[in-house]
Order: C-alpha cells, then structure tokens, then sequence
C-alpha cells in the first residue's frame, strides 16, 4: 500500500510503497478513507533529530476517518465495516487517565518514545492504519470521512480549550479568537454553539477574516497596529472574558494581555514562541488565568462528532489525493491551504 512516510530527519515525506499492517491481539485494522494535514505535521517535519523522542521511519497523520478493515483475534467493542474516526494521541494504555479515556494528558507521557497515530508510530497518511486498541475508535455514522478527520483533531483541540474556560462564558460575555485557520474555524463555530458569547475573531489574512465571519463570528478583524483600539471600543472598554489564542507569538500575547478584563482566560493553543512574562505586580489583568491545553480526551471527541452530526460544525477543507501529499505539504507550509488540508487514500 501507499504511504506518505518521514523516513529520517532533516528530509522531506515522501510517498512508500509499504506492506499492508496484519492485526494482532486488540488491535483494528481502518481502511483510511480520508487524514487531515497540519502544523503539528510539519513541526515534526522539521524537528531536529533529537528534538522529539521519535524513531523514524513511520507514516504520518494522526487525523484520520475511515471504516474497520479488519480486527485482532482480541478486539473487542467495534465490529467489521463500522465507520469510525481515530482518537490520535495514543498513551501508555495502563494509566488511570488512559482508562478514563485522557490519553493526551498520559501519565507516562515523557517515557514514550510515540505519543500516537503519526506521531512516532505509523500514522493514517496511508491507505490502512493499524490501531492498537478499539478504545481508540469512535463512531461516526453517516458523517463525512472529509469532515469527520480533521475533527479528530482541529475540532479536538479548540474544543477541549473551550471546556476549560466555558464557565466564564455566561450570558453577555466575550469571546476573542485569535487566527482563524484549521482549528480557529471550528473554535468559531464551537463558542456560537456551545455558550450565549458573542464571538470577535482576528487574523493577519483577509481571507481568514472572511472565514471567521462566514463561520458564525459577529465581528472579524485583520491584525494591525490598531487591533486592539478596535476591539476594545467593540467590548465597550471592559474588555474580552476569554481569548482561545491559535497563534501564540509575542503580537498576539500582547494583544491578548490588552484586550482580557480582570478574571479574563487565556488559552493558548498555538506554538508561535512567543513568551508571556508573569510579574507581581505587572502589566497583566488582575485575577488572570493562564491555561495550556493540550489536544483533548476521547469522549470529548464523540461530543465533537455529535455536533458535527447535528449540523452545528462544517470543517471547511481542501482535499488533495494522497499521491498530491507534497503539493499539500508545500501549500501548508506558505499558509496557502483555506481551512483544513484532507489526504482521500485512492
């Protein structure tokens, strides 16, 4: 079978010719029928070597969608033809946190060598992907494998940072998103559905700015010198009660520490490096909160299906056969790609 592998440091993925996986014991067999592409994809694609715990070579992607191919002598809880999508980060398996279905937050996280599907092991860029447990499958019904594999992960993740600050999104509160690409979109999309805040969104691209506002967002502004003049008169002065910030460089740090009230939530959600300096006393809001969340946990991805499926979520996406992987990479990599790249397997 076709594959887009990384196969050592330093290089550019490439399509492999690679044997197709036999499972064994608990392990699923998913005929890939649609991976997601990311920034995540291309950190590790650009990681030094030992920058990451991984072992190349092994396949890439780690949002995949697709239907059971086959199962393991001990699999249980999923039966042949079943369609499902792939909960990606994959932990230790023995932990109370992996048992609770919390494998992003794995308690042995540091001492793997893999921290899932893509990630260290073979990932679902390939026409199969052998899965080492049914726990990591959920069902997906008649939705869309195109739309049903980016949730796996950009619909994941913003949705995860949103329960960690939802209880201060009650009636008349603010909500600021801060770049509106693969997972901006959908946090858009999410607060609109999920809490009464009204939703302002920012990003350096026009078109994203469109995105945000054909995704439910009531006002969308292009970052400039005067942003935050812009937002704030927008809050009235008070100010935002949340920022879920996609970005996370030193511009959208300061434009964050600007706009939130006292008791506002910063969750930072992307890897631009930038640095948040914390002082007593200093320049950030007072009774301000600070969170880093990571990924999300199993059931919370069958609480993103479940809205997908109600209608409440739209992934928008480029899809590219998986023999177009460079060309998507290379369109990822310029900022070229309008919501989320998508690999359909021939």
């Amino acid at each position: 079978m076709q594959a887009v592998r990384l196969t050592e440091w330093g290089r550019e993925p490439a399509l492999a010719e690679v044997e197709r996986p036999v499972p064994r014991g608990a392990e699923v067999l998913v005929r890939v029928e649609a991976a997601g592409l990311c920034q995540s994809d291309l950190h590790v694609v650009d990681a030094d070597e030992g920058t990451l715990s991984y072992r190349p070579p092994f396949t890439l992607g780690h949002e995949v969608a697709g239907h059971v191919a086959a199962l393991g002598p001990d699999a249980e809880g999923r039966a042949a033809g079943e369609r499902v999508v792939v909960y990606g980060p994959w932990g230790c398996g023995n932990c109370t946190r992996c048992a609770a279905g919390r494998d992003n937050y794995c308690d042995h996280r540091g001492d793997l060598n893999w921290h899932g599907a893509g990630l260290g092991r073979d990932g679902g860029m390939a026409e199969y992907l052998l899965v080492p447990s049914a726990r990591h499958l959920v069902p997906i019904g008649d939705l869309p494998a195109t739309q049903a594999a980016p949730l796996s992960d950009a619909g994941l993740t913003p949705y995860h940072a949103l329960a960690g600050v939802r209880h201060a999104l009650d009636e008349g509160s603010l909500v600021l998103v801060v770049g509106v690409g693969g997972l901006g979109h959908l946090a858009v999309q999410m607060v609109r559905a999920t809490t009464p805040s009204r939703v302002l969104a920012v990003d350096i691209r026009e078109e994203a700015v469109d995105l945000a506002l054909r995704s439910g967002a009531h006002l969308g502004v292009r970052m400039g010198p005067g942003t935050a003049k812009v937002l704030r008169a927008e809050t009235g002065g008070a100010g935002v009660d949340a920022v879920l910030d996609f970005v996370g460089n030193e511009a959208t740090f300061a434009l964050a520490v600007q706009l939130l009230r006292p008791g506002g939530e910063l969750a930072v959600i992307g890897s631009g490096g930038g640095r948040l300096t914390v002082r007593k006393p200093g320049l950030l809001p007072a009774g301000f909160r600070l969170s880093l969340p990571f990924w999300g946990t199993r059931p919370e991805l069958a609480e993103v299906i479940a809205l997908a499926r109600a209608g409440s979520l739209h992934v928008e996406t480029e899809q590219f056969p998986l023999s177009a992987a460079p060309e998507a990479f290379g369109r990822l990599r310029r900022g070229r790609v309008r919501g989320r790249a998508v690999l359909l397997p021939g």
